[in-house]
């Protein structure tokens, strides 16, 4: 099932730019930091509160001040949860995103869900091959296909390897921003729901790929909607359907997506489903990621 209304998110206590991970994520803006952490938990606290009045079910585990990890808020990049009770850590970018992973919320995580198997990429971090989870890949998990586009971040051989392990068919890519610099996760630029697809083809320079992909789209029969490159940077592909406990589903984004979107866009979208979104302007900024990073879906079977 393409979606779940379980979901599971980290509370920031040390949210902040991390530099670490600017690099190669050209969504961030560095800002005065006095004040970050606090507005990042008010725009935290309020988003899982909206969730939770549309009857989602959130997971919320609270950070730790020790180690420091700034973006913890994003628990998506290391790992994923998949219906047949398999969880897959991921290899990370950045070191100081490394200590993010935490057995303990796997373990808590048990209580509630049937876990039979990990798969564990992490080790390869020592081999500087990076696959940070469903921001560099996108989930068709209907028509088990991984989309994802090619960068720093996102090796292709690991990406095949994750694809052998989960039993997914790799669709990769290569996407670029206004300055031609590779998009550092697909899930910026492209979201699939259970029947459409919205996605960014100013991304794609090269003519065969986008035919290609067009293939793979044509093949799931969902619906295309396409976006601008100037949307993508408002975070307008950063979105994540999920559904709630009556299997009721929405769109899930932020004002900057939704306020970006054209009113025949949000027809569109709101032919298959409601929209739901939140502010989160200080954790866009200083993250470089919006809501669908935000929001790690529990696809595990219930104990």
């Amino acid at each position: 099932m393409q979606t779940t209304s379980n979901i599971l998110m980290i509370r920031p206590v040390a949210f902040g730019y991390n530099a670490e991970t600017a690099v190669n994520n050209a969504f961030q803006q560095q800002t005065e930091q006095n004040g970050v952490q606090a507005n990042a938990l008010k725009e935290f606290d309020n988003f899982v509160e909206i969730l939770r009045s549309h009857n989602i079910n959130v997971t919320v585990v609270e950070d730790t001040q020790n180690p420091h990890t700034p973006d913890s808020i994003f628990p998506n990049n290391w790992i994923s949860f998949h219906t047949n009770g398999t969880v897959v850590l991921y290899p990370m970018f950045a070191a100081n995103r490394r200590l993010e992973r935490r057995s303990d919320i796997i373990d808590q995580l048990k209580k509630q869900y049937s876990i039979t198997n990990i798969v564990d990429f992490s080790h390869y971090e020592s081999q500087d091959k990076f696959l940070e989870g469903t921001g560099s890949m996108v989930l068709d998990r209907d028509n088990h296909i991984a989309y994802a586009c090619l960068s720093p971040r996102t090796d292709k051989k690991l990406l095949e390897e994750f694809c052998t392990a989960i039993n997914y068919k790799p669709a990769y890519f290569h996407a670029v921003d206004n300055y031609k610099n590779p998009i550092y996760h697909t899930n910026v630029m492209m979201c699939v729901a259970d029947k459409y697809i919205i996605f960014c083809y100013e991304t794609i320079a090269d003519y065969s790929e986008k035919e290609v992909l067009n293939r793979w789209f044509s093949n799931t029969n969902k619906t295309i909607i396409p976006i601008t490159l100037k949307q993508v940077n408002a975070f307008a592909g950063n979105m994540l359907q999920v559904q709630n406990i009556h299997g009721e589903k929405f769109l899930v984004m932020s004002d900057s997506a939704y306020n970006s979107l054209t009113h025949e866009q949000i027809r569109i979208i709101e032919q298959f489903n409601p929209i739901i979104h939140a502010p989160i302007p200080t954790i866009e900024t200083n993250g470089g990621g919006s809501v669908r990073c935000m929001m790690a879906e529990v696809h595990l079977p219930r104990l």
